[in-house]
């Protein structure tokens, strides 16, 4: 009785944070020993149409994609393919950047966590360029467009020439900084068509989904099989004042950048995934990666935020609520999914929504934390205290901090407290919790940013969005 109080008052707190954010369709399943324990669908795939959703409606995963991505890497290594480190060069040997030493020194390795050194760049707007100007608003109605400016990327030779002829310095010598990098699980697919000697969805599809029994996932739509229970995508834009959905049912598509976040999957298929990590490599009777590989994919390698650490393709919380969190989200064009996997309890689960700022990511851990580790539904596993800051204190980090990929962030003391006011965001409030990090409440989820001093003690960076953001001087 008790479970089932609980999952009503679950959907309940769901449907009404969906309708808060006009999520149009919205899909959920968990898996206890492998096998489903909880599917739940919200809304509609087409919202027009009063399409209904199922566990085998296809939807963007975003970002997840690097997941698979990493599993590819380590299934080459396994087959003496390549090493995680093996210099980069040693496969792309016209990869360059601004820094030749720290070129030569990049490896395998520093892709897949992050630690390349590689800021946020330019290239993932250039990827998806020629799929964002068939957009509506970027179409032949508007004389000008921010686009116009941007050049192409479509092959990896094209983002290769891009980041060697791009103006940047490197965060710091590979395996010393975190940022996450679409760049580097670019550069990782294409490691992965130069080693394999396929290319990459090509790898995915015949070495993970196929053995893995996703037969509703793939790269594109048209491959599917005549499948018809997809998702369409929607948007928002401002009007009179305010947020409107509305339908743009085109998929963004970026071949250079495919292995970085364009996968397409379902519930049912996701949860297939979720096994591998969850039962060391295997999936129903199929091995997808040694136990050793699922191990290094697991493994904290360096810190991303407060108390969370990347592995390959994963973040990792060491401690949600006293169980170690397996974790990745994506957010993309008419995209918000998220992944978990908690081992120890042999729990996994997936959320998908087909509207990009969906707050998929807040419903799972929510899930997770009250059906099945008795916590409440707004329960943080964030072990943080707020602690008192002058209003002299709080000046100090007020200023404009612009990412490489044109994301602005601009902090500012109002009323006494810290705010941050970031395009496509309504402005937060930030609550000092020590050490130059400050708490905020990002679609309902709980998160931190830690403000970044140089040798002098000058803030001159943040970490926000796992992504380390320059700050701009006046």
């Amino acid at each position: 009785m008790k479970q089932e109080t609980e999952v009503r008052e679950f959907e309940r707190f769901s449907d009404e944070i969906l309708k808060k954010y006009k999520v149009p369709g919205f899909a959920m399943g968990l898996a206890k020993d492998g096998e489903l324990c909880y599917e739940k669908e919200f809304g509609h795939r087409d919202m027009e149409a009063e399409l209904p959703l199922s566990a085998d409606t296809v939807f963007g995963v975003g970002s997840i994609t690097k997941a698979f991505t990493a599993t590819s890497i380590l299934q080459l290594q396994e087959n003496g393919k390549l090493s995680v480190k093996d210099h980069v060069t040693k496969f792309l040997p016209e990869f360059r950047t601004p820094n030749e030493e720290y070129t030569k020194q990049m490896t395998i390795h520093h892709l897949l966590t992050h630690t390349s050194g590689l800021p946020p760049l330019l290239t993932l707007i250039a990827a998806i360029k020629r799929s964002m100007e068939k957009d509506p608003k970027f179409g032949e109605d508007q004389q000008e467009s921010p686009l116009d400016a941007i050049r192409e990327i479509d092959t990896y030779k094209e983002l290769m020439d891009s980041i060697a002829n791009t103006e940047f310095a490197l965060l710091g010598e590979p395996g010393t900084e975190f940022s996450y990098s679409n760049d580097a699980y670019a550069l990782l697919g294409a490691i992965i068509e130069r080693v394999s000697g396929m290319p990459y969805e090509q790898y995915v599809q015949e070495n993970i989904l196929e053995p893995a029994g996703m037969h509703n996932s793939g790269f594109h739509y048209k491959t599917m099989n005549g499948h018809e229970d997809i998702a369409v995508l929607y948007n928002m834009r401002e009007q009179d004042g305010e947020e409107i959905v509305f339908r743009s049912n085109n998929p963004w598509d970026a071949p250079a950048m495919r292995a970085a976040g364009f996968l397409k999957s379902t519930v049912n298929d996701m949860l297939k995934f979720t096994e591998i990590i969850r039962n060391s490599g295997e999936v129903g009777n199929v091995r997808i990666l040694s136990p050793e590989s699922v191990e290094l994919m697991t493994t904290p390698h360096i810190k991303c935020g407060h108390g969370s650490y990347y592995g390959y393709g994963l973040n990792i919380i060491p401690d949600f609520f006293g169980y170690k969190l397996i974790h990745h989200g994506g957010d993309i064009k008419g995209v918000t999914a998220q992944m978990n996997i908690l081992p120890e309890l042999d729990l996994t689960g997936i959320s998908l929504a087909n509207l990009a700022g969906a707050p998929s990511s807040k419903l799972l851990f929510s899930a997770f934390a009250s059906q099945h580790l008795d916590k409440s539904l707004d329960a943080s596993h964030l072990n943080v205290e707020v602690v008192d800051l002058d209003l002299e204190s709080l000046k100090e980090f007020e200023g404009t901090f612009i990412s490489g990929d044109g994301m602005i962030n601009e902090f500012y003391v109002e009323d006494g407290r810290l705010h941050l006011a970031t395009a496509g965001m309504p402005a937060v409030v930030l609550d000092p919790i020590g050490d130059d990090q400050f708490l905020l409440t990002i679609r309902e989820m709980d998160s931190t940013i830690r403000f970044v001093r140089d040798k002098d003690k000058k803030i001159h960076r943040i970490e926000f969005v796992l992504r380390q953001i320059q700050k701009i001087e006046k």
